[in-house]
């Protein structure tokens, strides 16, 4: 079944329109992703049905649009149609009361283009898109609400008639090499009016973006018609799109119009003569990725196990599957998994059901699948070990992915990167180089086209039984030793070097080196591009580009960690697993735990601010009985004095800005704090040491704590008096 609703998910109608309020929502699904980057594994199974997490990526995208509001959803299905629809037939989808779940097959679409053509030319009375729907691939994770971007969009059509869709985007995550870096994705620019946030620019970099000096060309006209235009480098496409239904009867009328962004985005944006408009929407704490590449593979899964994604984690139910128990440092275990006494199992992995595991293995932030042998003595690391794989003794497997059936036998080792398909065995003491991908189907001579068109029964185990696909089979032996079943894929000629871009394996130091390096670079400036970070004037007299300022780092870590503080009041989440997904943030901002202690203190007094009062008696009894409830994770950053005098300064920063309310009730808010523990007598007197030396400005809130640090001015004495 799917997750509970949440506040954001409810079914959206419109006051003002009779006709709006009879649609039902609706969506198109397309359960293919229409590449070729996750073979040779999608050569017999679909990739929306491959575990994340041990969940099918595509029960995480149809738990997310039927608690966001979602009543109906047409799943396209193309390569292994037959395999998506017996899944979605035999699973709790097929008879939910919430969602209904139609399926569309077609053997002859061969692009997303190709897809919604089809859709569109299968419209019947009974089944149809209706009006504005979401239009979202089989492989994306969110947690998003959509109510208000439909009603957005909704309305936004109304004042105008051209505006026909809009995007999701998202800040990337703060990274000193670049978001490529986190889900192996090309370099986005887009160009945005910042009043309308209609979209005026669109580029997927596929080329060395350094190389270029840290620019983007824009055509002069772009400036011509738009009085400013911000500029993003640093934004993702969460690739779900609120569309109206001319979208479907463009793509009709224009089949070169086969990619979604880099055909149809890009033709809506230089068609002068339809004049349709494409518009932006910026989420902010809200999560939302697809799973384009198996870097990215990596990237969301642990998001997943981090919890970024709540409520799709391990251990809710959702889509009918078990949930797991968590445990201390976000380990997740079935309930009959079997660890010998002797296992270390780390923080953040998960392990599945009916797995054993055995004695001396060490495992970290790996998933285990379900059905699992693990013999004695074993070393897994940053891996994926899909279903019923058997690992021998003595075995080493670091940041590699193993799908189901998979046997390695004793001492074989898996180098960094290893892609193991489906029932490929490794031989006795074999090692397995880095980034190879290995599979019992043997590599087509050339390859077929840039299309996923796998049409392989995925019992077969043989490329003999592959039907709809002619490929040119190269004969080769097994090349995993002597005991083992397998053939290493070649990689495609000038494709060799840029397998650590899309690979579960880290990026390795001299690639980390070369991109600062070219980060280093990016300083030259070139008069016939313009930056590409920034707002761009057409008086071109100067170019605004704090957006990129390094404070922000700050700012957008404060928004994540206050996301995460509202998520856990209103979903109840224990203090043990705030702190796990708040040290996460912290990790990937790069921040301490004096930031953390700030950002936490923020959240809960803008909580206490924004839940209902009528007076400050009342104000102070909300802050009051949030500190009470929440100190435990306030307190797991504030170990050192230096952290608490950082709450009691943010405190003053808020009274001063932004919560201007709690200013009268400072001091006794911050003997709340006191009393609760949060913060000692030495931190107060400190800030109280370090604030009497400031201008009389500067002392209204050491004035209004006279009293109270008169007071414990006098208990230290008093203390000091008894201990001589």
């Amino acid at each position: 079944m799917g997750a509970q609703k949440k506040g954001g998910g409810a079914r959206v109608v419109s006051d003002d329109s009779e006709e709006q309020s009879r649609q039902r929502l609706q969506a198109i699904l397309l359960a293919d992703s229409f590449t070729t980057k996750f073979r040779p594994v999608t050569l017999e199974r679909p990739k929306v049905l491959l575990p994340l997490a041990n969940v099918p990526m595509i029960d995480y995208t149809l738990a997310w649009l039927e608690s966001a509001g979602i009543e109906e959803v047409f799943v396209f299905c193309c390569a292994h149609s037959t395999q998506i629809i017996d899944y979605l037939e035999t699973s709790e989808w097929h008879t939910h009361p919430n969602l209904a779940v139609r399926t569309i097959e077609s053997h002859k679409s061969i692009s997303a283009g190709d897809a919604l053509r089809y859709i569109y030319e299968q419209q019947t009375e009974t089944s149809q898109i209706q009006g504005d729907f979401v239009l979202v691939s089989g492989d994306t994770v969110s947690n998003m609400p959509l109510a208000d971007l439909i009603r957005e969009h909704r309305e936004r059509k109304k004042r105008d008639e051209k505006a026909i869709m809009t995007m999701v985007i998202k800040k990337s995550k703060p990274s000193p090499i670049t978001h490529q870096s986190r889900l192996g994705t090309d370099q986005l620019f887009i160009a945005v009016d910042p009043v309308t946030k209609q979209l005026l620019h669109y580029e997927e970099d596929k080329v060395d973006h350094h190389a270029r000096g840290g620019s983007v060309c824009l055509d002069k006209s772009l400036m011509e018609s738009n009085p400013s235009v911000l500029l993003y480098n640093d934004m993702q496409d969460c690739n779900i799109d609120i569309c109206s239904p001319e979208v479907l009867s463009l793509f009709e009328d224009n089949f070169d119009y086969q990619h979604l962004r880099r055909h149809f985005v890009k033709g809506v944006l230089v068609d002068d003569i339809m004049g349709y408009k494409i518009f932006t929407h910026e989420i902010g704490s809200s999560y939302a990725a697809r799973v384009d590449n198996f870097r990215s593979y990596d990237t969301v899964s642990k998001d997943i196990i981090q919890r970024w994604t709540y409520p799709y984690v391990p251990d809710i139910n959702f889509g009918g599957n078990r949930p797991l128990k968590v445990g201390r440092q976000g380990i997740y275990r079935a309930c009959d998994a079997v660890l010998s006494r002797s296992a270390d199992v780390g923080a953040s992995s998960v392990v599945g059901y009916g797995t054993k595991i055995g004695n001396g293995d060490r495992i970290l932030n790996s998933v285990i699948g379900n059905g699992c042998s693990i013999g004695s003595n074993v070393v897994i690391e940053g891996s994926y070990i899909w279903n019923n794989v058997t690992i021998e003794d003595g075995c080493e497997i670091r940041n590699a992915i193993v799908c189901d059936g998979v046997r390695i036998r004793a001492g074989a080792v898996l180098e960094p990167g290893v892609v193991l398909s489906f029932n490929v065995v490794v031989g006795r003491g074999f090692v397995v180089p880095a980034y190879s991908k290995v599979s019992l189907l043997q590599q087509p001579m050339k390859e077929d086209s840039d299309e996923e068109l796998e049409y392989a029964d995925s019992s077969s185990g043989t490329a003999d039984r592959l039907s709809g696909l002619s490929l040119e089979m190269e004969s080769k032996a097994s090349e995993l030793g002597p005991d083992g079943a397998g053939y290493i894929w070649e990689v495609c000629e000038g494709a060799h070097d840029e397998e650590w871009k899309h690979s579960v394996a880290p990026i390795p130091e001299d690639k980390l080196a070369e991109i600062a390096q070219a980060m280093d670079d990016d300083d030259m400036e070139d008069e016939s591009v313009v930056p590409t970070s920034g707002e761009l004037k057409s008086d071109a007299d100067s170019i605004n580009t704090d957006v990129n300022d390094p404070g922000d780092d700050y700012s957008y870590f404060e928004k994540e960690v206050e996301g995460t503080f509202l998520r856990a009041v209103e979903e109840g989440i224990k203090v043990e697993l705030g702190i796990l997904e708040i040290n996460s943030l912290r990790l990937s901002y790069n921040m301490e735990s004096a930031d953390c202690a700030g950002a936490i203190f923020y959240s809960m007094m803008k909580h206490a601010v924004d839940n209902p009062h009528s007076s400050a008696s009342e104000l102070f009894k909300n802050a009051s009985n949030i500190i009470a409830k929440w100190k435990g994770l306030l307190g797991f950053y504030v170990k050192q004095t230096d952290e608490q005098i950082e709450v009691i300064m943010k405190f003053e920063e808020m009274c001063q800005e932004t919560a201007k309310e709690l200013g009268p009730l400072f001091a006794q808010i911050l003997h709340v704090l006191y009393d609760k523990d949060v913060v000692q007598e030495d931190a107060i007197l400190r800030w109280a040491e370090e604030k009497a030396g400031a201008d009389e400005a500067d002392k209204v809130y050491l004035q209004q704590c006279e009293t109270f640090i008169q007071w414990l001015k006098d208990a230290s004495e008093e203390e000091d008096e008894e201990d001589d």
